[in-house]
């Protein structure tokens, strides 16, 4: 579900402006207008539709820079890159110094900064962080403090539970995850976080 303050449009999609969602980083226009109306913020190529914002992610495997004629192809209004390429025309191109760090401040832009609306506790560590973020979930849940869970084994957003991928997922999907506790009306998240993420 997409945050309340995104705008119905007649055609039954939503939209905000590119510039909502890169508001707090460092960027530069390459071609286009960061006032261009987009619809969805994705990472994943074949995630992407009509007025689609895609961040290229230079992957361990593959480089998402090298599938922008594909998400061009298929309607993206936006790319965010990190490398220099060759704009193709009709589309805004956005330069970074990192798309990983973009896609965390725009993905957070995107769900209307729900981390700001939860108190947020992360651990890290060898062994034992699984352990912990369920007992510390419990604690503050005995103190009347409805509680989150991001790790492992799954996340909780208060009687669902969703199998996990990864200990830490992608920061789009911490967020989404945040703002759905948002909207559970949960007051704190606590979070398995890998030395990697």
């Amino acid at each position: 579900k997409k945050p309340d303050r995104w705008f119905e449009k007649d055609t039954g999609g939503q939209e905000m402006k590119l510039s909502q969602l890169i508001q707090d980083m460092q960027y530069e226009v390459l071609t286009g207008s960061i006032d261009t109306d987009v619809t969805t913020l994705v990472y994943d190529s074949r995630k992407v539709e009509k007025g689609s914002v895609f961040v290229c992610i230079s992957g361990s495997v593959r480089d998402a820079h090298e599938f922008i004629p594909d998400v061009v192809a298929k309607g993206a209004a936006a790319v965010v890159v990190e490398k220099d390429v060759e704009p193709l025309e009709g589309i805004t191109y956005i330069k970074v110094a990192n798309s990983r760090l973009a896609l965390a401040c725009m993905s957070a832009a995107y769900f209307d900064h729900p981390a700001r609306k939860l108190k947020t506790i992360g651990i890290t560590g060898t062994k034992g962080k699984t352990t912990t973020t369920y007992m510390v979930k419990s604690i503050l849940e005995s103190a009347g403090i409805k509680t989150g869970l991001i790790g492992t084994i799954e996340s909780i957003v208060g009687e669902k539970r969703i199998p996990s991928a990864n200990t830490t997922p992608e920061s789009y999907r911490v967020q989404e995850l945040f703002h759905e506790m948002v909207e559970a009306g949960l007051d704190a998240v606590v979070m398995e976080v890998s030395s990697q993420a």
